[in-house]
């Protein structure tokens, strides 16, 4: 799961459009922008849209809260789960090991609550700034970058709570936290990966036609504009040009 999301980070900074995060952020500069030049109009959907998106992370952030209550109640408690769960299946059963599952499981829920905690500092930020004037400190570009920060925080927060989740069958051994991380790499990577727009599908088509030897200019330089003609020969084979 580190692995992944290490790549995942690398990929959205290298390439953002080809993540969803990268598109939200995308959508979400485009939206300040909209509702900045046309206040007058807007300002009442900007607070509207802002109210619920922090009503949805203090509604996850309280069910974070609760759970790590519920999980730091149940290590207070004199419940012997190793009474109840007697079997080599389940792997170590000690103090210790059932202390560090515990408490990673607490430290999940209470990264995620302090996550949606930030998420909604930076939301009630942008719902008082994004009514401001134009000026030259507030900007349309500042407030989508307050917006993203938060969006950030939700995005991190939401990771911690699928991560609790491995951490939770891993109570019960190593046979389901290793099931349940098998299946959510691979749920992770359909979430994220964003589909190819149309100038991404040309842009591949060109590197394609570069690394194939039909055109000389390399795609990738973006000092040089480019674009391709797809035409056929006279035997019906198709001809790649770069124009």
């Amino acid at each position: 799961m580190l692995v992944y999301n290490v790549c995942l980070y690398i990929r959205f900074n290298k390439a953002p459009d080809s993540t969803v995060m990268g598109v939200n952020h995308r959508a979400r500069r485009a939206w300040v922008r909209s509702i900045m030049q046309d206040n007058e109009k807007k300002n009442i959907l900007a607070v509207q849209t802002l109210r619920n998106s922090i009503m949805g992370s203090t509604l996850l952030a309280t069910t974070a809260i609760l759970l790590s209550s519920a999980v730091a109640a149940f290590l207070a408690s004199s419940y012997d789960i190793k009474g109840r769960i007697n079997s080599s299946i389940v792997g170590s059963q000690s103090n210790i090991s059932l202390s560090v599952k515990y408490m990673t499981l607490l430290a999940g829920f209470l990264s995620a609550f302090l996550c949606y905690v930030q998420a909604v500092r930076y939301t009630n930020h942008v719902n008082f700034i994004i009514n401001v004037p134009i000026s030259a400190t507030i900007t349309p570009e500042y407030v989508a970058d307050v917006l993203e920060r938060g969006a950030n925080f939700h995005t991190i927060g939401t990771r911690a709570f699928y991560v609790t989740i491995p951490l939770l069958l891993w109570i019960f051994g190593p046979i389901p936290f290793f099931a349940s991380t098998v299946i959510l790499v691979p749920m992770w990577h359909s979430l994220d990966a964003a589909q190819d727009t149309e100038a991404q599908k040309m842009r591949k088509a060109q590197m394609k036609a570069f690394k194939a030897g039909i055109v000389e200019n390399d795609p990738s330089d973006h000092s040089v504009s480019h674009s391709i003609s797809i035409t056929s020969d006279k035997g019906g084979l198709p001809v790649c040009t770069m124009l």
